[in-house]
């Protein structure tokens, strides 16, 4: 597409051309002597034009580049409703710090700084308990990015949960993401600093807009754990056939912040133990890969692995040489209304036998191994404008303590069933940014825990 500005540079151009190949033949016959000057005029107005030409063709290249263009076919319905394969996510800091200076030419940056943030809102009432029914305003995030020039860029997340912050509150204020990315070429970038790390669906892309169910998976909170941030250094690259590329050497986990006398360990095992850029241990660093395919519209499989020492070399701990290992496989289709995904993740400790054999008897020791995967259907069945319904139902199994090891015979505790859990709701969105949901989830495994979920939620 013509950009205005250099259309109607080109139209005036031309005119003043024909006027003065007009003038020239009158001057030819009245001034043969200013010949030379108006041809020296011409030259120099054909050298204008080719000027303009060339930087009509970098801002189409470059329009190009940032997908300004039409959406791919397959991937437009779902455009806002819930993502895309290709782009599961909202416009996270990182998406927004990134994207912006793409669609500039090569000068300085005209607004440098730019807002973002969502925000959901949660009602649960379990099912056998109604006087345990309970709402809040679960997340409200601010978001900030500013370009240095077309390459260096910032970007920050500051998020405060459960609406109030204090001592006697279960309230919590922290920056998400805080990091420094400056590109390289024009597929592959660096950073430095405290952002997500690029696992599964969820972690980076979890604004509420963008994922079905009033609450996020299980999978993707109590085995990765959503949102999961490091302190480190990280690169991205890409390629024109569709693969997307990550890796980096990061902070890790902080074995010895586990607590065998809580049940923190059981919700979550690397919940209880993440450091989210706090002071955090750095003897041992851990490093991490990604690898996404995006080049048939409307689908995406991919993976990731993380590996790091999670013992921090602390001599006066048990197990100053303890390993983790976190892997998981991801895939996402969206043929027409359906988007349809799967995710299965595993983790396992290492080199903590000596570790548990001093929580022998204790509720929740080291788990060696844990896991869990989930299946999703969502179908878009109603839409008119900006309105959109889209039901949806998953399918989760899950075991955040499926082996031990260390644990002398008879002092190990039993090993549960996994937890298997059927969601089923409805989003219903008043815009692509705006969506109001309703969940209903049965945990097969225990009916006690059955829950009725209401939201809403924004991201801008």
């Amino acid at each position: 597409m013509n950009h205005p500005r250099f259309a109607v540079f080109r139209f005036s151009a031309l005119a003043l051309a024909t006027l003065v190949l007009t003038g020239t033949a009158q001057a030819q016959s009245a001034a043969p002597a200013a010949l030379p000057e108006v041809l020296a005029e011409l030259r120099q107005l054909r050298e204008e034009l080719k000027q303009v030409r060339a930087e009509l063709d970098s801002v189409k290249q470059q329009q190009a580049q940032s997908g300004q263009g039409a959406a791919p076919a397959g991937a437009g319905a779902w455009a806002g409703y819930g993502g895309t394969a290709a782009n599961p996510g909202a416009p996270t800091a990182a998406a927004v710090a990134s994207a912006a200076p793409a669609a500039e030419p090569a000068r300085a940056v005209d607004n440098p700084l730019s807002f973002f943030g969502y925000a959901e809102m949660n009602y649960s009432r379990p099912r056998n308990n109604a006087s345990g029914a309970t709402a809040t305003l679960r997340r409200g995030v601010l978001g900030f990015a500013y370009r240095f020039n077309e390459r260096t860029r910032m970007a920050a997340e500051l998020e405060v949960e459960n609406a109030v912050v204090s001592a006697s509150d279960q309230g919590e204020v922290e920056f998400e993401q805080m990091y420094i990315e400056h590109d390289l070429s024009d597929s592959l970038s660096a950073k430095a600093g405290l952002f997500l790390m690029p696992v599964g669906y969820l972690n980076e892309s979890h604004e509420p807009t963008r994922y079905f169910g009033v609450n996020r998976n299980l999978v993707e909170t109590a085995i990765i754990p959503s949102t999961w941030r490091e302190m480190g250094l990280g690169l991205r690259g890409t390629t024109a056939g569709g693969l997307r590329w990550d890796a980096g050497m990061v902070t890790s986990f902080d074995l010895t912040k586990w607590d065998a006398t809580s049940s923190e360990g059981r919700d979550s095992p690397l919940g209880a133990i993440h450091q989210e850029g706090q002071l955090a241990k750095a003897r041992n660093a851990a490093f991490y890969g990604a690898l996404n395919y995006n080049g048939i519209p409307g689908f995406n499989v991919g993976g990731s692995v993380f590996n790091g020492g999670v013992g921090q070399k602390q001599t006066s701990f048990a197990a100053p040489n303890a390993s983790l290992t976190l892997a998981e496989l991801h895939t996402r289709w969206q043929p027409g209304r359906w988007d349809l995904s799967a995710l299965a993740a595993q983790g396992r400790f290492s080199d903590i036998s000596s570790l548990n054999a001093t929580f022998a008897g204790q509720a929740t020791p080291v788990p060696s191994r844990f896991g869990g995967w989930y299946a999703q259907a969502a179908y878009r069945v109603w839409s008119q404008g900006e309105y959109a319904a889209v039901p949806f139902a998953r399918y989760e199994r899950l075991n955040t303590a499926s082996a031990y090891t260390g644990l002398p015979v008879g002092l190990s505790p039993s090993i549960l069933p996994d937890v298997r859990v059927m969601t089923v709701g409805t989003s219903f969105y008043l815009n692509p940014q705006v969506v109001l949901k309703a969940d209903f989830q049965r945990y097969l495994s225990d009916k006690s825990l059955d829950m009725f979920n209401l939201g809403v939620g924004f991201h801008f």
